[in-house]
């Protein structure tokens, strides 16, 4: 497995930079995998649970954003050290990330099982309503697992950091499959299996439902597969990395707290969990003013934003490769390369998702209703859903590129500067100009997606300004900074 990693700073760029990137494309496509088997299994029970989730998710990604974005960290001073050559700086630098990331995970754990009966009615949900209820119900239990499923986020941070991106993806395709294969199951119990309908075992539904008599936890059943699946992800990512089979070798007496190493990580670390987290609260904002309008148009919502997983997959997947292929050269002191690098990952997200635009319009509605099929509204939610994916559709490649940008920012350590345009995008551009649409232009959900639209187009425009004066591109390593304890 320690030679797995990719070398990023030595002659031809293109081929290293694909090689990197395409397995973080198939494990963002894995990622992707998680949320749309929920949906699917979850949308067999109507409108009201896949409506549940669209109010749960926001709050979830709110409380992981917080503690993800120090993963950043990771993955910052692990490709800057090894770009240096620091490699005796490398492994007691990840551990710091890991035992830090731990404990952060932990309290926001704790904290999101307490507070979520009231962050569920600040998105929107009405207390009483079977919506909210179900929101409730997902939500705590999602935060149950959040400390296991951070376990895999660092992992897959430091080894993309040291190069390896082939690893992490095996673990979350393991990971996958045994979501999809517990999810109909723990949702649907036996009493009416789709998955065991469709493979012809009828009789083996009707003998397991008369045995067991299990018939599913409902929405429930989605968060506890995901957690046990993240679970054992995690398990088998830390025992790799204690046991130095991955490249880095944690130590555990590594793990405790250094000061110094502790305000590096938070230095590199904070502004980007700052970053995560309000995008993560614009979300919530955002599904709040789409609450305004309906339910419908919240269904709406949570099936076009689990579709922007999937369309925008190469572009995140080149954009987290550029953030590595940065860090590393950056730290070997090759800024021209670093930049060449950023150029070269935009051409390529631009052509790529022209395609995908194409194919986005064009299809709309026979995409959306694959993820709705019961329930009076299912009509209006796939109308809805079309709206969206017509409207936002032709700013996908303003949007991928605006991603790299912000990557390259992240991997030379200036995550003030991808904060600061993330902020911009959503609280000054996308969330305004949707509230005045919808209010005061009565456009409804429709204002929204222009909303959307617009901030796509602005927030690559204002980033774009700030990447060509080029004082984002300086190393944040410094002597000392991650030193081992004897």
């Amino acid at each position: 497995m320690s030679t797995r990693d990719v070398n990023l700073t030595d002659g031809n760029l293109v081929k290293p930079l694909l090689v990197l990137s395409l397995p973080i494309v198939l494990s963002q496509m894995l990622q992707v995998g998680y949320n749309l088997a929920d949906t699917f299994w979850v949308g067999r029970l109507g409108q009201e649970a896949v409506t549940a989730l669209s109010y749960s998710w926001p709050l979830v990604f709110l409380m992981i954003s917080v503690a993800g974005g120090f993963t950043v960290a990771g993955t910052v001073l692990v490709s800057q050290h090894k770009g240096a050559g620091n490699d005796d700086k490398i492994d007691y630098a990840a551990a710091q990330t890991v035992g830090f990331v731990g404990l952060v995970a932990l309290v926001f754990s704790i904290l999101g099982w307490l507070l979520t009966p009231r962050l569920v009615t600040l998105v929107g949900a009405t207390i009483g309503t079977p919506e909210y209820a179900l929101a409730v119900e997902y939500t705590r239990t999602i935060f149950v697992g959040v400390v296991f499923m951070f376990g895999f986020f660092v992992f897959q941070a430091l080894l993309r950091g040291w190069g390896d991106t082939r690893t992490p993806m095996y673990v979350m395709a393991l990971g996958v499959a045994l979501n999809v294969v517990l999810d109909p199951f723990l949702i649907l119990g036996f009493e009416s299996n789709l998955l065991l309908e469709v493979l012809g075992l009828d009789g083996l539904q009707s003998w397991l439902y008369g045995v067991t008599g299990f018939a599913g936890f409902g929405v429930q059943g989605a968060a506890i597969a995901t957690v046990v699946s993240r679970g054992i992800g995690a398990m088998l990512g830390m025992i790799w990395l204690f046991s130095g089979r991955v490249g880095i070798h944690l130590s555990f007496r590594d793990l405790v707290p250094d000061p110094v190493m502790i305000r590096r990580i938070l230095k590199i670390g904070a502004p980007a969990s700052v970053e995560q987290s309000t995008r993560a609260l614009g979300i919530t904002v955002l599904t709040a003013l789409v609450a305004v309008v309906g339910d419908p148009a919240v269904a709406a919502l949570g099936i076009g934003n689990r579709l922007n997983s999937l369309v925008f997959l190469p572009a995140l997947g080149l954009a987290k490769g550029t953030e590595t292929v940065v860090g590393q050269n950056l730290g070997s002191k090759q800024t021209a390369r670093a930049k060449r690098a950023v150029t070269v990952s935009s051409m390529l997200v631009v052509g790529v998702l022209a395609v995908v635009s194409v194919v986005a319009y064009v299809f709309a509605e026979p995409i959306t209703s694959v993820f709705i099929s019961g329930g009076e509204n299912a009509a209006e939610v796939v109308s809805l859903g079309a709206e969206y994916l017509r409207i936002i559709g032709p700013t996908f490649a303003f949007l991928g590129v605006f991603q790299v940008v912000q990557s390259a920012f992240r991997g030379s350590g200036s995550t003030r500067a991808a904060m600061g345009f993330s902020i911009l995008s959503l609280w000054v551009f996308r969330l305004p100009i949707a509230y005045a649409l919808v209010e005061w232009a009565g456009m409804g959900a429709a204002g929204v997606w222009y909303g959307i639209a617009a901030s796509n187009v602005l927030a690559l425009l204002a980033a774009a300004a700030w990447y060509y004066r080029g004082t984002w591109a300086s190393e944040v390593i410094e002597p000392g900074t991650a030193t081992p304890a004897d």
